[in-house]
């Protein structure tokens, strides 16, 4: 009997969710950051879905989010032509980064001291988060907007993407490697640490990629336009999504469609495995996002796996409450939690469901 792919429904978005990122594993489990076109970018239990909060200072629409190693820090970049670095434990914005147009993509280094910027105005730049204040290292090159900038090789190079160009630069040169052309506009990109591989789409076409030196090492056609796509830490499969509503995923080694599910009520604008690869989640033009089972009907997070003798069934327990509120409170909580917040406001709500 084939087990039925639940997915967990996070809901608190008002508009589309464009970006997402996951922490890596830390002693209190591992966090999801997701960017959304409301302004109002989110912090998860990334195993759970849990909302924990949302970080309120932007003006505009917000493209790309992402968190450092441990979850402590987050940053955002967004259409009110800001980055913004914000405590993750207590949810306190630390520092605007102003920009001269939209910035689409953030990055932090490894030791999280440095930021990594990136979008309309063709530039990259490099912020000591030390002194915020210094003007940042800037890089050009690009002949279009940036989609996306990542920092690669230990920090030693940065990967970044325009509407058809893909560049590899080196940091201490500050100059350019190599460039590779695509024959339609990027749509996303994912840089896997372990073994040095690019994940890059456009089009239909899902192509990996060395990330020390751009040589492609395969690629892969999905059946409609793929918006995003991410290689499972272990790099046996990947996922990906797009403008069909559906999540595909692919043996990484032949090809092979494995599996596919229809579950968001829009495109699919983002999609990554989560540090442990039990998990991968996805955010969509309908406003949510949702986790999915690597392994169906594994017992994991809320997924509980019941076996009564022969017959068996796969259940999640949620527990949720109010996500949105005016009056929002902030308390750091040390000696709880590192990351655990609690939020007081007006009209505390809270349900309880069950899905089968």
């Amino acid at each position: 009997m084939a087990m039925r792919q639940t997915p967990l429904t996070c809901s608190g978005h008002t508009r589309p969710v464009v970006d997402l990122a996951f922490s890596d594993i830390t002693p209190y489990g591992y966090f999801l950051i997701s960017a959304c076109k409301d302004g109002k970018p989110m912090l998860r239990q990334g195993d759970t879905g849990d909302w924990i909060g949302t970080f309120l200072g932007h003006k505009g629409a917000v493209w790309g989010a992402t968190l450092n190693r441990d979850a402590t820090k987050a940053a955002t970049a967004a259409a009110d032509f800001t980055a913004k670095v914000w405590d993750a434990v207590s949810g306190d914005e630390l520092i605007t980064l102003a920009h001269k147009h939209i910035v689409k993509s953030v990055d932090f280094t490894e030791d999280s001291n440095y930021l990594l910027t990136g979008g309309q105005d063709k530039l990259l730049r490099i912020y000591d988060l030390s002194k915020p204040e210094a003007e940042p290292q800037v890089v050009s090159g690009h002949t279009s907007g940036i989609k996306k900038a990542l920092w690669s090789s230990d920090d030693k190079q940065i990967l970044s993407a325009d509407d058809k160009t893909v560049r590899l630069w080196d940091r201490n040169t500050m100059t350019e490697v190599k460039a590779i052309n695509v024959s339609m506009s990027v749509s996303s990109m994912e840089y896997v640490p372990e073994g040095e591989i690019l994940v890059v789409t456009y089009g239909r076409t899902i192509a990996f990629h060395s990330a020390e030196t751009l040589e492609q090492i395969k690629s892969f056609e999905a059946p409609a336009t793929v918006n995003s796509a991410s290689l499972h830490p272990e790099k046996e499969f990947l996922v990906a999504g797009g403008e069909d509503f559906k999540l595909y995923k692919y043996d990484y080694n032949t090809g092979e469609e494995l599996e596919s599910y229809k579950g968001h009520f829009g495109p699919i604008h983002c999609v990554r495995f989560s540090p442990d690869g039990e998990l991968y989640a996805s955010g969509s033009e309908d406003g949510t996002l949702r986790l999915w089972q690597t392994t169906v009907g594994k017992t994991y997070g809320l997924w509980k796996c019941v076996v009564p003798g022969k017959n068996f069934v796969c259940i999640f327990v949620k527990l949720s409450c109010m996500r949105t509120c005016q009056n929002l409170s902030w308390v750091n909580t040390h000696f709880v939690h590192l990351t655990k917040w609690i939020f007081t406001y007006e009209n505390l709500c809270s349900n309880t469901s069950v899905s089968l």
